[in-house]
């Protein structure tokens, strides 16, 4: 089985040749997988399980993927020590959206190529549902395969540290289950691991997918970005993907006084520690 997406004409009028893409079944069985486990979280539930969900949610959504894979990684909008990065930067690996080279090298095409078809991992014009969870349904090597993707992550390869969580991000999920299990059994492996992992993912998605397809500008861009409140609040402030892209490199998301950015307050706390230095504004 192939999917056939068809490219638009060019300029010149002529329509590329198709492209077929081959289902990855390996990440199409472990998202299935993680769905249906989260969904069996009512005959696990307790406060106690919820409040890990929570805080795991929090620690490796606001703390891992928005502060050090996107803001401190990818755009370099802020440095902190070298131990703490490192620290922060685990916590992205945690998240269960790839190891830091793999997901520094998407975002920077992202916003190198945003909406082209054939540079853009998850480009919004090939529809909602490719640029939400789609792409990451078939295999495409420029995009999965580490000595093809690093070349658009240098400075994250270049740190022997974030090359070995980049090939064992999962084996670090392992021990954090198997810790979970141990202080609250399956209740907390359900919910820190499973219902954590799925909301987060789909929370994530969003902010490719949402916020190219509806709210509103605060500036003018070459792209489709858009600013949406439901996603701002779900994403720890990325949802203002306009202002993001307008100017991608400043650290606080949120540039009107109601645009909530939860990872902006994070960053707060980290200047107030004198943690955070050179924090772009």
């Amino acid at each position: 089985m192939t999917q056939q997406l068809i490219a638009p004409k060019n300029q010149q009028g002529v329509q590329p040749k198709e492209e077929k893409l081959k289902p990855y079944w390996i990440n199409i069985a472990v998202f299935v997988a993680f769905h249906l486990i989260a969904l069996s979280a009512p005959w696990f539930f307790s406060w106690s399980a919820l409040g890990v969900a929570i805080f795991f949610h929090w620690l490796t959504g606001s703390i891992g993927i928005c502060l050090a894979y996107h803001r401190i990684l990818t755009h370099r909008s802020l440095e902190v020590p070298k131990w703490l990065e490192r620290i922060l930067v685990t916590c992205g690996a945690l998240a269960i959206q790839g190891g830091p080279i793999f997901w520094v090298a998407g975002h920077n095409l992202h916003h190198a190529h945003t909406e082209d078809n054939d540079k853009d991992p998850y480009s919004a014009n090939r529809g909602f549902w490719w640029s939400h969870m789609g792409w990451l349904m078939f295999r495409q090597d420029k995009y999965f395969e580490y000595d093809l993707y690093k070349r658009y992550a240098p400075r994250t390869d270049r740190d022997p540290y974030y090359r070995w969580l980049n090939k064992n991000f999962i084996g670090l999920q392992i021990a954090l289950g198997l810790a979970l299990f141990a202080v609250g059994g399956w209740s907390f492996v359900v919910y820190g691991i499973f219902v954590r992992a799925v909301t987060l993912w789909h929370c994530t998605w969003f902010v490719n997918s949402a916020t190219h397809f509806w709210g509103y500008k605060n500036f003018e861009c070459e792209d489709g970005s858009l600013n949406l409140w439901w996603v701002g609040i779900l994403a720890y402030g990325e949802g203002w993907h306009n202002n993001h892209h307008f100017r991608p490199r400043v650290a606080k998301a949120g540039q009107r006084w109601w645009e909530i950015d939860v990872t902006w307050w994070a960053i707060r706390v980290l200047q107030g520690l004198g943690l955070a230095k050179k924090v772009v504004m």
